[in-house]
């Protein structure tokens, strides 16, 4: 059953709630929320490349507040160990039983901090919990729940003692997206309240986390036209054959765009998706997927450069028959 027109305003009227209510935390940066709550709301991860001091906490504090949902960090470095992240099993001799201690990384929205930091190892911990939202330690599986996003950081400066992530990590972030410093208006209200250290504090909930999953389930029923579920399949395929990548967009990664295109009408008001919606997520959903060849990295291409490239050379579908409403 497809969403309803009814469904689809009050879902943009929602979300709109939570982008505004997260936006009393982290000022001036509507679009960097609506990406996040789309992410969220898509059952999706996202990486933040930014510099320190951007808000990304407070960003995460902000949201698990909105959603009445818990929230944990994890300081990656190079000395973490998986059973830091996901938990371990030890042995209580009062009960002479195996008991499991869960790790930071059963929360409703876990902040992984400068997981660049960390070992291969200790990243490839975080693999299952985020395309399965579950952990297997010493043979027992454990569900961490719904909702659960992960929200990772890593700085785009230091590179020193630190490990790329790979291909297949990167894959699993539904979006890549920076923060950036605030603008001159939104320093002076962040200045003039500098004595409040954490404004997510004061931050009522808009929803339960019970909601949110219902919600979650209803941005499935948006109807995507198979023109448009074409139109994505061309863009991911010509992504790979283009001469300046090695690896283009995954069918994962065109799966993704699917999901964060159904929230993202639907957060417009729309029970259906537009063309006009995958070419506003492109960048967010895609880029960070893109291995570019070296030669071309060489010669200045940048993977944004390339996706524009890609999108202008393939015409967006204008038949509109079948779509609701």
């Amino acid at each position: 059953m497809s969403m309803t027109a009814e469904q689809a305003e009050w879902f943009a009227q929602t979300v709109t709630r939570l982008v505004d209510n997260v936006g009393e935390a982290v000022l001036g940066k509507e679009r960097v929320i609506r990406l996040t709550v789309t992410a969220l709301l898509a059952e999706g991860h996202v990486l933040f490349e930014d510099a320190p001091g951007t808000g990304k906490t407070s960003l995460a504090r902000a949201l698990a507040a909105t959603v009445q949902g818990s929230h944990s960090r994890i300081q990656f470095t190079p000395d973490l160990l998986p059973g830091d992240v996901t938990g371990v099993t030890i042995y209580d001799q009062k009960t002479q039983a195996f008991e499991f201690h869960r790790g930071p990384v059963f929360a409703t929205i876990v902040l992984a901090d400068e997981i660049n930091r960390a070992s291969p190892k200790t990243q490839s911990a975080l693999l299952e919990v985020m395309e399965e939202s579950r952990v297997t330690v010493d043979g027992t599986t454990h569900d961490v729940g719904r909702p659960f996003m992960v929200l990772a950081t890593q700085n785009p400066i230091e590179q020193a003692g630190t490990y790329r992530l790979p291909e297949a990590q990167l894959d699993r972030f539904l979006i890549k997206t920076s923060i950036g410093y605030p603008d001159a208006a939104a320093t002076v209200r962040l200045l003039s309240g500098a004595t409040v250290r954490d404004r997510s504090a004061a931050l009522d909930p808009v929803i339960t986390t019970k909601a949110l999953r219902e919600m979650a389930d209803l941005a499935t029923t948006v109807h995507v036209e198979d023109a448009v579920l074409e139109y994505v399949a061309v863009l991911a395929e010509r992504t790979r054959q283009a001469a300046q990548t090695r690896l283009g967009v995954s069918v994962r990664g065109a799966m993704a765009m699917v999901r964060a295109a159904k929230v993202w009408a639907a957060a417009d008001g729309r029970p259906y998706v537009l063309p006009d919606d995958i070419k506003e997520l492109a960048p967010a959903v895609w880029t960070h997927r893109f291995v570019l060849d070296p030669e071309a990295e060489f010669s200045g291409a940048t993977a944004e450069e390339v996706l524009a490239e890609v999108i202008a050379a393939v015409p967006a579908p204008q038949h509109r028959a079948g779509v609701p409403g």
